[in-house]
């Protein structure tokens, strides 16, 4: 039953808030704002959905016993936001001015503007510039062993990387897989000691130093990579059925450089609750969140940020 509790803005007036971003946070906000019965946009991108439209089932996503496919939870959350009254526009936000006030989010040459504005648009990974790997993302190909380690139980798989994020991964994996291997390309980790001790003392990890993956093979689903050897320039072949890219990522933020504080890796930084440097402009999700990476902790922070922008309108509204 469709139910409509935010309605639009009268023609020139502002919206309560914009939220950009289309991934969990940005929905989750999306249904907080309006059923609190503010007016809100979601500028979502053309590329709309955000990690989940890349994964197939996803496990471990409260609510959903037998999991549920990324793009379908994706879908789900967007129709939850629009039977609420969020307006979805499906075009990337092409620049931002937060020194006046309303706020102007731009997007595919129409301007709008926002009494406040939410920041949902997550970090993209940095995925291997690779033969193959583009092709099997979702297909043995993943970046997130805590999401996808269990359908690997009993299998071969590999961790490319050397910092601490990919000695989490393979961590996590020996709980499932029986056997394996971090492919690095220097011939020492830069992971602080602490993880390294943990992985090389485990002893059920393989390392490959000075070796990079130069293809990953398949066709349905991953069945081996290609390596080789960056020093001596051999090359040999992993069979493997599950590859986990752990070089890191970037935060989606190149929109608010210089106009809102971000760290030194590029992630806004919170200020208060989900607060930014600007009042009146709040943050949810990955795009600052770079430890946990979930997309339940996005969806959390997508709420947080809803409840922290109905509380600011009702200030402003005396």
């Amino acid at each position: 039953m469709e139910e409509i509790f935010a309605p639009k803005p009268k023609a020139g007036e502002p919206w309560d808030v914009v939220i950009v971003g289309s991934g969990p946070a940005a929905f989750t906000a999306a249904i907080y704002t309006t059923r609190g019965a503010a007016s809100t946009l979601i500028v979502g991108g053309e590329k709309w959905g955000g990690q989940l439209m890349l994964t197939t089932v996803v496990d471990n996503y409260p609510g959903f016993p037998d999991g549920i496919q990324g793009p379908d939870l994706m879908v789900a959350m967007r129709k939850q936001a629009e039977r609420f009254g969020g307006q979805f526009v499906q075009s990337s936000v092409e620049s931002v001015d937060l020194s006046k006030k309303p706020f102007e989010v731009s997007s595919a040459g129409t301007k709008y503007l926002a009494k406040t504005i939410i920041i949902a648009t997550g970090a993209a990974t940095l995925w291997l510039d690779a033969l193959g790997i583009s092709k099997l993302i979702g297909r043995g190909v993943s970046s997130c062993a805590p999401c996808d380690a269990p359908f690997f139980k009993g299998k071969r798989v590999a961790v490319v990387g050397g910092g601490d994020s990919a000695m989490e991964e393979a961590l996590v994996l020996t709980k499932y897989a029986t056997e394996v291997t971090i492919i690095h390309r220097r011939d020492e980790f830069r992971a602080s000691q602490a993880m390294q001790q943990k992985v090389l003392g485990s002893g059920k990890v393989k390392v490959l130093w000075n070796t990079e993956v130069t293809e990953a093979v398949g066709e349905a689903k991953l069945e081996r990579v290609l390596l080789k050897n960056n020093k001596d320039g051999t090359t040999s072949e992993l069979a493997l059925d599950g590859l986990f890219i752990a070089i890191g990522h970037k935060p989606e933020t190149d929109l608010f450089v210089g106009k809102i504080g971000v760290d030194e890796r590029g992630y806004i930084k919170v200020t208060e609750n989900s607060k930014t440097s600007v009042p009146g402009v709040f943050v949810a999700g990955d795009v600052h969140d770079w430890h946990y990476k979930q997309a339940v902790t996005a969806a959390g922070f997508g709420c947080m940020a809803g409840m922290d922008v109905l509380a600011l309108l009702a200030e402003l509204k005396g």
